[in-house]
């Protein structure tokens, strides 16, 4: 038997959680459950990460989490537990399945294009990161980190998973066009790492273009990779395109642990009244079965879910209105009922369980992700974003009289547009500015020379925040202004 931790979660979670684990207990699949506690109860009883200390010690130990919905305090200034969950154990990838269900009434059903999507977003980095400021009472900041070690990790998952699920094509959505250095990143690792699946068709698409291109023809694509955010909106589209969040199962991948959950909320207004759909869940606990290796239960209660929505049996979200509706536990029963029957429709080969290779999760320290640069580094100068409503040229005047002999004045941006040396009388300002020197002849400079400029900078000047620019070899690692 294997253990996993089991969080019921809010809303219709408990009712919708214990749907599946009833599902499981008729398959006779071969699980222990330890209940933790997590979710909006336990951050108000002070637990600011939205789990107790007992439920992070099991997670840990059994390296498994199946969980439901989960809903988090608006307005106390808490993090997501969905989101801290992910990103305390590192599941750096999110895995998104998405087919046709038959039953499942679609656009797409409807015209006989089927559909088998598979999402891997990058579930660690990006924007998700939260690390906000104000820089002036009018400027908010976000930072948002792209790293290569990151990248590599989730793209390198998403081909060995296509290369095991036998796809045809592998796609990476990005906006390298327009944020060329961090999704440049992205797509620069994604084709380092293709280079290592010859038998896979790698191709790119500009994210805005892929969402186009997945609501008028989603049977063109297999497994898409992205980053965090486009990859949290491109997958939520996926949904729309085979029902909804109720048939959208997740998986969070993490080297030692991973979580099992759905993506749909918490759905207050119905919670308690045996009404919600499981399938989502079940889903995502069909998957997490074939992650352990119980791949013959999976398949036959995968089969019996099918059948059963083909069979016209439906909870009250989807399905024909001209047919009753059932709810929570007539639902469940009817799959029940039906296990060893199969669907018309793709159904599920019974393979072998498959040992599984446990993880070692006892570890002495926070792993470090880090790859090896060849060439050089070398600071060749620094963007100072100051505070001021003042005018690009007085701007500039105020900054040449500080540059020393060390550097020169380049260039001043306003929300992102170049504004000095050269710029137009119809750009809009804030009371922000980039303010970029370079050094030099471009000798490389050290953290006491921008200190000393920026020291004479504060004499006419609030500093809200630097940016070093760094070179390795010649390559420059930081981007330009608009215009510039």
């Amino acid at each position: 038997m294997t253990r996993i931790a089991v969080a019921k979660g809010d809303g219709i979670g408990p009712e919708i959680m214990d749907a599946v684990l009833s599902v499981f207990s008729a398959a006779k699949v071969p699980l222990e459950y330890d209940f933790v506690d997590m979710g909006k109860w336990v951050f108000d009883k002070g637990y600011s990460n939205g789990m107790t200390p007992e439920a992070q010690q099991t997670i840990e130990s059994l390296g498994i989490l199946f969980k439901g919905p989960m809903e988090t305090p608006k307005g106390k200034g808490v993090k997501s537990v969905n989101v801290t969950a992910r990103k305390t154990w590192n599941t750096y990838a999110n895995k998104r399945t998405f087919q046709t269900l038959h039953g499942v009434d679609t656009v797409f059903s409807k015209a006989g294009i089927p559909i088998d999507i598979t999402i891997v977003r990058e579930n660690i980095e990006d924007t998700y990161g939260g690390i906000e400021h104000m820089l002036t009472h009018d400027v908010a900041l976000s930072r948002r980190f792209i790293t290569r070690p990151g990248s590599m990790q989730v793209i390198k998952y998403a081909f060995e998973m296509a290369k095991k699920k036998g796809a045809r094509r592998i796609t990476c959505g990005h906006k390298a066009n327009i944020m060329k250095i961090t999704d440049g990143l992205f797509l620069e690792v994604f084709y380092e790492v293709a280079k290592d699946y010859p038998e896979l068709k790698a191709d790119d698409v500009i994210v805005d273009d892929l969402c186009m291109k997945l609501v008028s023809k989603p049977d063109l694509f297999d497994v898409v990779v992205l980053t965090n955010l486009q990859g949290d909106i491109v997958s939520d589209l996926c949904a729309g395109l085979v029902g909804g969040l109720g048939f959208a199962p997740s998986a969070n991948i993490g080297d030692h642990i991973s979580i099992f959950e759905a993506v749909h909320g918490t759905a207050p207004d119905i919670a308690g009244k045996n009404i919600a759909n499981p399938t989502a869940l079940l889903l995502s606990g069909i998957g997490m079965l074939r992650h352990l290796g119980l791949m013959e239960s999976a398949a036959m209660i995968e089969n019996a879910l099918l059948f059963t929505l083909e069979s016209g049996i439906h909870t009250g979200d989807f399905g024909d209105k001209a047919v009753p509706s059932v709810n929570t536990t007539q639902f469940t029963e009817a799959i029940i009922a039906n296990f060893g029957k199969l669907p018309a429709h793709n159904p599920k080969p019974l393979l072998a369980d498959q040992p599984v290779t446990p993880t070692v999760f006892k570890l002495e320290k926070n792993p470090m992700l880090e790859t090896i640069e060849s060439n050089t580094e070398k600071i060749v100068g620094v963007d100072m974003f100051i505070e001021s409503n003042e005018q690009p040229q007085l701007v500039a005047e105020k900054c040449l009289k500080h540059t020393l002999d060390l550097f020169k004045l380049v260039t001043i941006s306003n929300r992102g547009t170049q504004v000095w040396p050269k710029g137009s009388v119809f750009t809009n300002l804030v009371n922000q500015y980039r303010c970029r020197f370079e050094s030099v002849e471009e000798l490389a400079l050290t953290q006491v020379d921008i200190l000393e400029l920026y020291k004479r900078l504060s004499a006419d000047f609030k500093i809200c925040s630097t940016e070093l620019l760094n070179a390795w070899g010649d390559k420059k690692a930081y981007s330009l202004a608009q215009g510039q």
